[in-house]
């Protein structure tokens, strides 16, 4: 796509990098087909394809206006396009950069604002796990559509004491340990039994998603900044890997060397981090000999649960992150029989905090995704990001889990 940037964006980093994305663009509409908002929808400009050519005319010197904030902020950024585009159109780049100049040209309205600002700075606060639990005290008394954004306290389960030689190191979130702290504690136990040590930097914090994608760019930077100060001393140490149980923080991680490329402070140590961050499918595939003669020592009855699984990949971790089929590996090894899920590719609705800025949108999207996964008549629903999995069960009365939650309950079945 031939672009001609306006004086105000051309020697600038982002108008540079846009227009290095926007010339790889050849408009051939492959991404309509796979675009979520475009299939509710059917407009053109809530497809990628327009929106890059909003941003495009942006970049060239048209003023935004509102409509064009309006067709940016319906997008959920699932990058399900990057997955279709047969170019290598880096959307996800673009739409960063696109929303960030349209807010600067184009107020919000005070309650837009105020909403935004609670979602960056609660999401993110100290405050927010003591909050959570005095929403699940309250639960019962509370509105049902409240009720959706508070699941029933859980329990964590023990955390195995660092007993390996061998140690990897997590990232524990900002609202996984109030929402599902069983998550990371069963990704320990897992790890346990393989050998492996995993470990917290107490230090570390949010991964820096949560304020960057609502345009708190540069303090998203410095949450960034602060992990990597954070887990530096442990790889320094000798740590093997940092381990993402929540395929939002993981895409976001990984790609932390090219928030901070051009940071001379920071750049080499942000492609340090990016290196070393796997998700825990990858973890447990690279050790899936070991993982399968834990399976195999399980008694017979222990093998094979019954019912089946329906698996929703969360975009982030199939299209942020291109990896597929390796957390269904892992469930079929531990003897869940998988249900066929159509339309696997599209969003959920949950989307970070879309689900809260586009409710009618997100509620859509999650109707649409149950019914699928639903279809096939599973007695559990898997997934692998805290987002898609509170707002998946808050649609649903079939229980909804991380999929390492369910590997973890089949190995705890091992006799020693």
């Amino acid at each position: 796509m031939q672009t001609a940037l306006a004086e105000q964006f051309k020697h600038t980093r982002d108008g540079i990098e846009a227009e290095a994305i926007l010339r790889k663009c050849v408009h051939c509409g492959f991404c309509t087909a796979t675009c979520p908002t475009y299939q509710l929808l059917g407009d053109e400009l809530d497809s990628p394809r327009g929106r890059i050519y909003l941003i495009k005319q942006v970049l060239e010197g048209t003023k935004a206006t509102v409509k064009t904030q309006t067709h940016l902020d319906r997008c959920l950024t699932c990058r399900n396009c990057e997955s279709t585009c047969p170019s290598g159109v880096e959307y996800g780049k673009l739409v960063d950069i696109g929303r960030k100049i349209v807010d600067s040209q184009v107020p919000r309205s005070f309650a837009d604002s105020a909403k935004r600002q609670a979602l960056a700075k609660g999401l993110t606060s100290p405050l927010f796990a003591p909050a959570m639990a005095l929403g699940q005290a309250l639960r019962a008394f509370v509105p049902k559509a409240l009720q959706a954004k508070v699941p029933p306290k859980q329990d964590a389960g023990l955390w195995p004491v660092a007993r390996h030689t061998r140690k990897m190191l997590v990232l524990q979130g900002c609202v996984q340990p109030a929402m599902m702290p069983n998550i990371n504690s069963a990704t320990a136990r897992v790890l346990d039994k393989l050998g492996i040590s995993l470990i917290t930097a107490p230090a570390a914090g949010c991964c820096g998603a949560a304020k960057f994608h609502l345009n708190y760019q540069e303090e998203g930077l410095t949450e960034m900044r602060h992990n990597i100060d954070a887990w530096i001393p442990y790889l320094d140490a000798g740590v093997e890997a940092i381990v993402m149980t929540a395929s939002g923080c993981g895409v976001t991680v990984r790609e932390y060397d090219h928030y901070l490329q051009h940071d001379a402070a920071y750049a080499a140590k942000a492609r340090r981090i990016s290196a070393a961050t796997r998700d825990i499918s990858e973890i447990l595939m690279t050790e899936e000999a070991r993982l399968t003669a834990l399976f195999e020592a399980l008694p017979r009855k222990a093998r094979r649960e019954p019912g089946s699984v329906a698996f929703h990949p969360p975009c982030t971790l199939q299209h942020g992150q291109q990896l597929r089929g390796l957390a269904e590996k892992c469930l079929t090894a531990a003897g869940y029989t998988l249900t066929p899920v159509a339309e696997s590719h599209l969003c959920c609705g949950s989307a970070g905090t879309y689900s809260v800025l586009q409710p009618e949108l997100s509620n859509q999207l999650k109707a649409r995704k149950l019914a699928n996964l639903e279809a096939g008549e599973p007695t559990m629903i898997c997934s692998a990001n805290i987002g898609c999995l509170t707002h998946l069960q808050s649609g649903t009365q079939t229980p909804v889990k991380h999929w390492v939650e369910v590997v973890d309950e089949v190995l705890a079945k091992r006799t020693n």
